[in-house]
């Protein structure tokens, strides 16, 4: 195993710099991809063979957890999914990642939130020089469930409103995203 295989501090050589890059944009997209809703996108990100256990919502081949999620996230007013922390460890063609995030649901009457707290444990694999999900899932730590109170929108009025769909206004102020969504 490779120093870039190891918690521990080293020197990054070019190649490992290049490694946590491309695993660092991975895990982004798939934030990206669940709160647009753009699924052409997310299944750009596993690998064919790759398992997705979100266990006790889905556990199985990562093409069904993408073709059952429309099912689950059109419970959701909107989501926000961010991730923190990112340990990657490398060993030549695969990797794995503990990545902390944070997913935040609003229900569809907007009186709801629902905040799950944890770490994705992924494991990662490089196929002809493109780092994919080989096998994703998802350590809960804390969960919130809370009534969203009523209040000011403190001048809000007139301010791009995030939307769950390919009409969310990021597509428009920044023009190269709105045609990679195009392109599906």
């Amino acid at each position: 195993m490779s120093e870039a295989g190891t918690v521990r501090p080293h020197i990054f050589d070019a190649q490992e710099v290049l490694d946590r890059a491309a695993l660092q944009h991975l895990v982004t997209a798939y934030c990206h991809g669940i709160d647009r809703r753009d699924y052409a996108l997310l299944r750009t990100l596993y690998h064919d063979d790759a398992i997705d256990d979100h266990t006790p919502y889905y556990c199985g081949p990562a093409e069904g957890y993408i073709d059952w999620l429309p099912t689950i996230m059109d419970t959701w007013k909107a989501t926000s999914h961010s991730v923190g922390n990112m340990l990657f460890l490398i060993d030549g063609d695969r990797a794995e990642g503990e990545i902390g995030a944070r997913a935040w649901h609003l229900t569809l009457d907007g009186a709801r939130e629902f905040i799950a707290w944890g770490r994705y444990a992924d494991r990662y694999e490089r196929r002809d020089g493109v780092w994919r999900f080989l096998h994703r899932s998802f350590i809960l730590d804390h969960a919130e469930d809370r009534a969203v109170a009523a209040g000011s929108d403190y001048g809000a009025d007139g301010v791009g409103t995030g939307k769950a769909s390919p009409e969310d206004p990021v597509y428009e102020r920044l023009p190269l995203l709105g045609k990679e969504r195009a392109r599906g």
